[in-house]
C-alpha cells in the first residue's frame, strides 16, 4: 500500500508493475521506461532463482496469481492404489503446511539478501520487493546523493522500507566491504548505464556461493566490432564485425566474468543469456572450486573469422582429457584455419577469446517459462517475455555463434532462399540446426561451412547469378567456381519448423516508439538535460540546413535528395556566374588592347 508521502514540485508518479515511483521531471535521476522488460525479466529470474534456493532451506515460496500444480493418480479399479495416493497427498500437505511459507512484501528470515548496485529511482529494488517472494532485504545503492534520497522516499512511498534500505556508496567499494562470507549478497543486480567492467571483479567477490549475479551492458558499440581495442581494455576480449556479433557480445562478457572469477578460485555457471533491443542480459551463478577453475582455459575459445564470406572457425584455448579417474589438462593445438580462407581465398579476422560452452541452462529457463506462461498477468511483458524464452529452449546449447541467410545470399549475390527451406535443407544433409534469439535470420547449425557453402551452391543452380557480371578476385566468383559435394533438398520438414513460430508467438518484437533506444544520461548536478534528439541533430547529422530554410519542414522521405538537388543547382548557379565574370574581363582586356595598337599605329 502506498503511503502518504507528499509530492515535491516538479515531481510526478511512474507506474509499473506493482510499484509506482516518485520521478522528478528534471533529469537528476536517469530512468528509461523501455527497460520494464528487463525489469519484468529479472523479476522472473530471480523468483525462480529463490524457490530453488529456499526450497533446500526449508521455505515455500508463493507468487500471487500462480496456480498450485497437485499430481495426483487417481485410479477406479485399484482401491489401494487410491489409499497409497491419499496418504502421499497428505503427507505432501503436512510437509506444506510445516514449511515455512514466503509471500511478496514480507521479510524472509532465511530469505535472500539481494544487491542492486546502480539504483537510480530504486524502481527495480521497489519491484523486487513488491513483486519477488522470499526475501530478507534489499539494499539499493547509488552513488548520486540525490538519487539515494528518492530511493528511500520511493520506498517509503511504496511501504517497503521494512524490505528496502536506501545506500549511497561508491558500488565498487560497497561490494568490496561485503567480501567476508557471511556478508555476502545471495543477489546482485548491475545494470550500469554503459560498461560493467569496473564493477566485475568486486561482484564475482561480493556474491554468495551459487548465488546469482544479473548484469546489463548497453555499450555495444564497443562489444558488436567498432572498437576491438576498447572493447579488449574493457573485457580482456577483441570483439569484430561479424553477423553474429549480439551472441558473441553475450560469450564476451562471459567471458569476462569467468576470468575474473577465477582469479579468486570461483567459476560461473551461466542460467540464461539474453540480447535484447540495445543491451545484453545474463544471469549466472558463482561457485568456488579450486579443481572446476582449471577447467576455464577449455571453456574459452578464439574465432576466425573470414572477411570475404563470413566463415568462421573456432579454436579452443586449452585441451582436457580424461584419463582414468584423472583429468590432463594440456595446450590446444591449431590453428583450424589456413593462411587464406578455403572457400573465397580472403583473408581471415581473428576475435576473442570468448565463452564457447553453453550461455543457457535448459532446464531453468523452462522453470522461468512455464512460470511465466502460467501467470501471464504478473508482468505487464509476459507475451514477449514467453515468445523470447521460447526461442531460446530451441537453440542448439552447444552450437556457439551462428550464421545468417541473407548474408549467405549477399556474398554470392543471389535471392535468399526462404529460411524454411534453408533449415530443411540443412536437416536432410543430416545435420542440426535451430534459430537464434539474437537475431530473427539466424542459423545455428552443426554443420561445417563447406556444407553450409555446398547448399548455398545448390541454391544459386536453382536461381542462377549472371557469372559474367562477378569480378574474377571476388569471393562470389570464387565460391561458385566450386562445384557442390552434394545434392541439396529444400523439400520443407515439419522439424525445421520451430514451435514458437507455429504458436504465432511474440519472438521477435517491433521498436515500441520512436527513438526507444538508449535515454541521456542523468545529470549530475540536476537541471533539464539538453535534448537526445537535439543533440544527435547538432552532432551527427551531415547536412548543415538553417532554420529558415524551407527544407526543414519538407515532409517526404526524399528529403536527402531533394537537399542534394537543390545543393546542385546552387553550385551550377555559382560555377556560371564565375565563368561569365571572366569572359567579362577578357573582353575588357582585349579592347584595351586593341586601343593601345591603335594608338601605336596612329603616331
Amino acid at each position: 500500500m502506498q503511503n502518504a508521502t507528499q509530492l515535491l514540485p516538479g515531481e510526478t508518479v511512474v507506474k509499473e508493475g506493482k510499484a509506482a515511483i516518485l520521478f522528478p521531471n528534471a533529469n537528476e535521476v536517469f530512468y528509461n521506461p523501455v527497460q520494464e522488460f528487463n525489469r519484468d525479466l529479472t523479476c522472473a529470474v530471480i523468483t525462480e532463482f529463490a524457490r530453488d534456493l529456499l526450497a533446500e532451506r526449508g521455505v515455500k515460496v508463493v507468487v500471487p496469481g500462480e496456480k498450485e500444480k497437485v499430481l495426483v493418480s487417481l485410479t477406479e479399479e485399484d482401491p489401494e492404489v487410491d489409499a497409497e495416493a491419499d496418504l502421499t497427498t497428505e503427507k505432501k500437505n503436512g510437509d506444506e503446511e510445516s514449511a515455512v511459507v514466503a509471500t511478496v512484501g514480507e521479510k524472509c528470515e532465511l530469505g535472500l539478501r539481494v544487491l542492486e548496485g546502480l539504483a537510480a529511482s530504486g524502481l527495480r529494488s521497489v519491484r523486487f520487493a513488491l513483486e519477488v517472494p522470499g526475501l530478507l532485504s534489499i539494499t539499493a545503492n547509488d552513488f548520486s546523493a540525490k538519487a539515494a534520497a528518492l530511493i528511500a522516499r520511493n520506498a517509503q512511498y511504496n511501504g517497503v522500507s521494512h524490505l528496502l534500505q536506501a545506500s549511497c556508496k561508491d558500488a565498487s567499494m560497497l561490494m568490496y566491504e561485503k567480501r567476508g562470507k557471511k556478508e555476502r549478497y545471495d543477489v546482485i543486480d548491475l545494470d550500469p548505464y554503459g560498461s560493467p567492467s569496473h564493477f566485475l571483479d568486486a561482484a564475482v567477490q561480493a556474491v554468495s556461493e551459487g548465488g546469482l549475479l544479473c548484469i546489463t551492458c548497453t555499450d555495444m558499440a564497443v562489444m558488436a566490432g567498432n572498437s576491438g581495442e576498447t572493447c579488449y581494455s574493457k573485457y580482456g576480449s577483441v570483439s569484430i564485425k561479424a553477423k553474429y556479433c549480439h551472441e558473441m557480445a553475450l560469450r564476451i562478457i562471459l567471458h569476462s566474468l569467468d576470468q575474473r572469477a577465477g582469479v579468486y578460485q570461483r567459476y560461473i555457471q551461466p542460467l540464461l543469456s539474453v540480447s535484447v533491443d540495445f543491451y545484453i542480459r545474463v544471469f549466472v551463478r558463482v561457485f568456488t572450486g579450486q579443481a572446476t577453475v582449471k577447467n576455464s582455459a577449455s571453456k574459452q575459445a578464439l574465432v576466425y573469422n573470414c572477411v570475404g564470406c563470413g566463415s568462421f572457425h573456432l579454436q579452443r584455448m586449452g585441451r582436457r582429457t580424461i584419463n582414468g579417474k584423472h583429468m590432463k589438462y594440456s595446450a590446444a593445438s591449431g590453428p583450424p584455419v589456413g593462411t587464406e580462407c578455403e572457400h573465397c581465398g580472403q583473408r581471415h579476422q581473428l576475435g576473442g577469446p570468448l565463452w564457447a560452452e553453453p550461455i543457457h541452462d535448459s532446464q531453468f529457463v523452462h522453470k522461468v517459462l512455464s512460470a511465466v506462461a502460467g501467470n501471464p498477468s504478473r508482468f505487464g511483458t509476459a507475451k514477449r517475455i514467453e515468445g523470447m524464452l521460447s526461442v531460446v529452449t530451441e537453440e542448439l546449447d552447444d552450437v556457439p555463434l551462428y550464421y545468417t541467410v541473407d548474408s549467405l545470399s549477399s556474398t554470392i549475390h543471389c535471392n535468399t532462399p526462404p529460411l524454411l527451406k534453408f533449415r530443411s535443407a540443412l536437416l536432410h544433409a543430416g545435420h542440426r540446426v535451430s534459430i537464434s534469439h539474437a537475431c530473427k535470420n539466424a542459423i545455428k547449425t552443426d554443420a561445417p561451412s563447406a556444407a553450409i557453402w555446398d547448399i548455398m551452391r545448390c541454391w544459386e543452380k536453382m536461381n542462377p547469378v549472371k557469372r559474367e557480371k562477378l569480378s574474377v578476385t571476388s569471393p562470389a566468383f570464387k565460391i561458385l567456381s566450386t562445384e557442390p559435394s552434394l545434392e541439396a533438398c529444400f523439400t520443407a520438414r515439419e522439424d525445421a519448423n520451430p514451435q514458437s513460430r507455429k504458436r504465432h508467438l511474440t519472438r521477435f518484437q517491433e521498436n515500441p516508439h520512436a527513438f526507444w533506444g538508449p535515454k541521456a544520461r542523468a545529470k549530475a548536478g540536476g537541471g533539464i538535460s539538453t535534448n537526445l534528439q537535439d543533440k544527435r541533430k547538432k552532432f551527427q547529422n551531415k547536412r548543415k540546413i538553417t532554420d529558415s530554410s524551407p527544407l526543414k519542414n519538407f515532409p517526404c522521405k526524399r528529403f536527402r535528395e531533394v537537399g542534394l538537388g537543390i545543393s546542385t543547382i546552387h553550385t551550377h548557379n555559382t560555377h556560371t556566374s564565375i565563368v561569365l565574370c571572366l569572359l567579362q574581363i577578357s573582353l575588357f582586356l582585349v579592347f584595351f588592347v586593341v586601343l593601345h595598337l591603335c594608338f601605336m599605329f596612329s603616331i
